[in-house]
């Protein structure tokens, strides 16, 4: 069995490699060739940010409209490389910022010289947004559509024997060509190239390129051509792992710190083959600057930097250049990115000494989301049924930790009758009585700071696996929305990044508010599903639809059961009509819209249904729910003596929970008991008053 089982795996793998492609990925050729290709395909000789932005729109774009404001869905930053794993969520005018931050600079319009500073609070997707990019120019790279390439030089070592020599920094090939002929080779190549793909032969070879280059001139006293006969031009593969045009720095304490792993240093072995520590083949171009050229380098909390390496960063944005050590002011083409969060951005702009770091910088906020659907979109990713075996998560139970996120992240209303959670429910597109979108604008207006303070993304997944493993989890084989608030405000008592206790107590009184709208849901949700007898509600609603007819006609009702005609049934159709707030000075005006409505229906050839009106569907089911309550006897719940005929409906029920707002047997079981004692609670305290 081993032998076969090892033979099925081989053949995956057989299956998976494709020899094609690699060969593709590492093609070799003269400059001729190059240049050829290049005249075929100008794209191959694009700059770093032309490179980058291209890279986003290849996975596509969407505009849609949101508040009457344009908005573009760029489908890259749903990650769709690694299956949604880095995507980001609520993040869509930040992200358009940062693309036509990209765009600008693939234009050549100025910003390729500055340094993007992505600020926000810890934990709003800064590296993420940063790693999704160093994802995709890596995988894009390995596509035609992104097909970049690089040179060796090939000629005899010292030993006699032939040696290849890659370029130490990647160089584009066309820096081979002289200065003098550049003009006119650009105006050939971009004959036919659109204004955002023009190329550009900006800067000089690395050091190291420029001494081959220049030995070589001499060897053959200035024939051009007998010098590309020793390049060969190969295809270049980026590749964070290997260091191959993306780079990584992260900052060190002080003593540690050395400008050299942003450019480089000697390589001490070498100098005695070559005799000085200033020749360029005695020197290692590796730092994070040097083997980031042609694509992106990342400075994780860059504004802890020291103020020496900041100077560095000051010239590789503006002049496109950076000093290794002893050698000449060296061109590099590369994407620089940082990130930092408030209290560092804080200290920069306080610092005088900091003004020529802050001029070349474009700061881009990453807030954190305020939109319920978007954070919930966060912790559903790694949150969910699928993902978690052997544990329900039981409904609501990510959407409340997320409502809890969100509130804690905006600011109170100023607005007269307006809450706090109807704020929320407003930003994520649900109505509310007497608001519109200019509202919503309004409050955004108001409260441009929403989004950058309040409780992280992280905290909330935090607890969210605590729950997950806690003994009554793991017993019980499920979590639910009261195990995870308990998990979030037992946290705040050593919460490190809250010292502050008013915060704290503030935070506390938002998770009383989260707790009543989840009770106000499972309600509702037992509610409906007492009341889901579908035959119950439709003769209820033909019931109603009958007298408000006549009602509306000034007619009589024929009883089916006695033969008379009656006057329409009010008592039956204010039941109902309460149910919704309807008041009595009211009821005609709706009473005649329902009509006018079915009326509508009809001059369309469509058959009335009651699903079709949401306040109607919901006051039929709020008035079945009342008539069948007590046939239930939910009370009995609590105590637990049942008979078996009400234990029957309760199964019914907690069978139409299960099905129709996934819950499981324990998660339906603990929602009807806890919503029987909130039942029970106020049938006690109206008997008591």
């Amino acid at each position: 069995m081993a032998p076969k089982n090892a033979h099925d795996i081989l053949s995956i793998i057989e299956k998976k490699s494709d020899p094609r492609q690699f060969r593709e990925q590492h093609w070799e050729g003269s400059f001729n060739e190059y240049l050829e290709m290049v005249i075929e395909r100008p794209r191959i000789a694009r700059s770093s940010f032309q490179r980058l932005y291209d890279m986003i729109v290849h996975f596509g774009t969407e505009r849609y409209t949101r508040m009457r404001q344009d908005y573009v869905r760029y489908h890259f930053f749903s990650d769709p490389i690694d299956n949604g794993k880095d995507a980001i969520f609520g993040l869509e005018k930040s992200l358009m910022e940062l693309v036509d931050f990209f765009r600008s600079a693939a234009h050549g319009y100025g910003t390729e010289s500055r340094i993007l500073l992505l600020h926000g609070p810890v934990g709003s997707s800064k590296s993420t947004i940063v790693r999704l990019l160093k994802k995709g120019i890596e995988h894009h790279s390995k596509l035609d559509d992104g097909a970049l390439y690089t040179f060796s030089w090939k000629g005899p070592g010292a030993g006699g024997e032939m040696e290849v020599n890659p370029c130490p920094m990647h160089e584009e090939p066309l820096r081979l060509v002289p200065q003098n002929a550049r003009a006119e080779v650009l105006e050939l190549i971009n004959k036919n190239n659109d204004e955002l793909h023009q190329i550009r032969i900006e800067g000089e070879l690395d050091p190291f390129c420029r001494k081959v280059y220049d030995d070589l001139l001499l060897e053959y006293n200035g024939d051009w051509k007998k010098v590309m006969d020793h390049v060969v031009v190969r295809r270049f593969i980026l590749s964070e792992k290997d260091r191959r045009g993306i780079g990584t720095f992260q900052p060190k304490d002080e003593k540690n710190q050395d400008s050299t792993e942003l450019t480089g240093d000697i390589n001490y072995r070498k100098i005695a083959e070559y005799g000085s520590d200033s020749d360029p083949r005695a020197f290692n171009f590796d730092g994070e600057l040097n083997i980031a050229n042609r694509g992106l380098v990342e400075f994780i909390e860059v504004l802890k930097l020291d103020v020496a390496f900041l100077y560095d960063l000051l010239g590789a944005s503006q002049e496109h250049s950076i000093k290794p050590k002893k050698f000449a002011q060296t061109d590099i083409d590369e994407v620089i990115i940082g990130h930092t969060n408030e209290p560092e951005y804080k200290k920069l702009q306080s610092n005088d000494l900091m003004e020529a770091f802050r001029d070349r910088t474009i700061k881009i906020d990453v807030p954190y989301s305020i939109r319920l659907c978007d954070e919930v979109s966060i912790y559903e990713k790694d949150f969910n049924n699928n993902r978690i075996r052997g544990i329900h998560i039981a409904p609501h139970t990510i959407e409340m930790a997320a409502t809890w996120a969100v509130l804690t992240r905006l600011d109170p209303p100023k607005k007269a009758g307006l809450t706090l959670m109807q704020k929320l429910k407003l930003y994520t597109g649900r109505t509310v009585p007497n608001f519109t979108e200019d509202s919503i604008r309004e409050l955004q207006a108001e409260a441009p700071r929403e989004g950058m303070q309040g409780i992280s993304p992280r905290y909330i997944q935090d607890k969210l696996s605590n729950a997950l493993v806690s003994d009554q989890a793991l017993q019980e084989k499920c979590i639910n929305p009261f195990m995870v608030m308990n998990e979030l405000e037992a946290g705040l008592s050593h919460h490190s990044l809250i010292n502050d206790e008013e915060i704290k107590k503030r935070y506390r009184e938002l998770l009383g508010l989260v707790r009543e709208d989840y009770e106000d849901i499972l309600k509702s949700e037992v509610q409906r599903a007492i009341s889901a007898d579908e035959d119950a509600i439709k003769r209820l609603c033909s019931n109603y639809i009958e007298n408000v007819r006549a009602y509306t006609q000034h007619e009589r009702v024929r009883n089916k059961y006695t033969g008379k005609d009656e006057e329409p049934d009010e008592r039956l159709m204010r039941s109902i009509e309460e149910k919704i707030d309807i008041s009595e000075s009211r009821k005609d005006d709706f009473r005649q819209e329902i009509m006018n409505y079915i009326g509508a229906l009809s001059l369309d050839g469509k058959k009335f249904d009651f699903q079709t009106n949401e306040r109607l569907h919901k006051a039929l089911e709020l008035k079945l729910f009342e008539d069948q309550r007590d046939t239930i006897k939910l009370k009995n719940v609590v105590s637990g003596v049942v008979d078996d005929e009400t234990q029957a409906k309760i199964d019914v029920v907690k069978q139409r929970l299960i099905k129709y707002f996934g819950y499981n047997e324990t998660s339906s079981t603990d929602v009807l008991n806890y919503v029987a004692s909130i039942f029970a609670r106020g049938d006690t305290q109206q008997e008591e008053s």
